[in-house]
């Protein structure tokens, strides 16, 4: 099946486009030319990030203390000069964590807070609709007096 196309391709190479015709000893099934990059050029080009890269790094105050909140140290004498990234991004992580807790305790204590207002508005009688139609009440009254004033 291969070969009728390759054949075709052949046949009809002048009419393709130059980015759509297949570059000569190139195999039809590997090739991504529209993909990715031919491998001659990016052997070519140096690659713009050093390899090395520090293991440590020298955290500043906010990061100590994400490093003593989080549990990783106990005291900030015991944090050392330089500390590896993933110890810092676990603290975050942890930290992050810790936080998502107690914003859920909070939502939970909010909600259980306003059911025990709710029922004590219930029991006085209160409702959202009967402070509605007392405040509507009370813009009518202050309507009328100013029309009757007005005149």
């Amino acid at each position: 099946m291969w070969g009728r196309a390759d054949s075709a391709v052949k046949l009809l190479g002048r009419n393709i486009p130059s980015i759509l015709r297949m570059p000569k000893g190139a195999d039809l099934k590997i090739s991504r030319r529209l993909c990715i990059k031919p491998q001659e050029e990016s052997q070519l080009q140096p690659k713009s990030r050093p390899l090395l890269r520090v293991p440590g790094h020298k955290p500043t105050d906010w990061e100590k203390r994400f490093l003593l909140w989080a549990g990783h140290f106990k005291k900030p004498e015991d944090i050392p000069e330089t500390v590896s990234i993933e110890t810092i991004r676990a603290a975050k992580t942890t930290l992050r964590v810790k936080f998502s807790y107690v914003m859920i305790a909070l939502t939970i204590l909010g909600c259980i807070l306003m059911v025990i207002k709710g029922k004590q508005a219930v029991k006085r009688h209160e409702s959202l609709t009967s402070m509605n139609l007392e405040k509507k009440a009370q813009w009518r009254e202050e309507a009328t007096q100013s029309a009757s004033a007005k005149p």
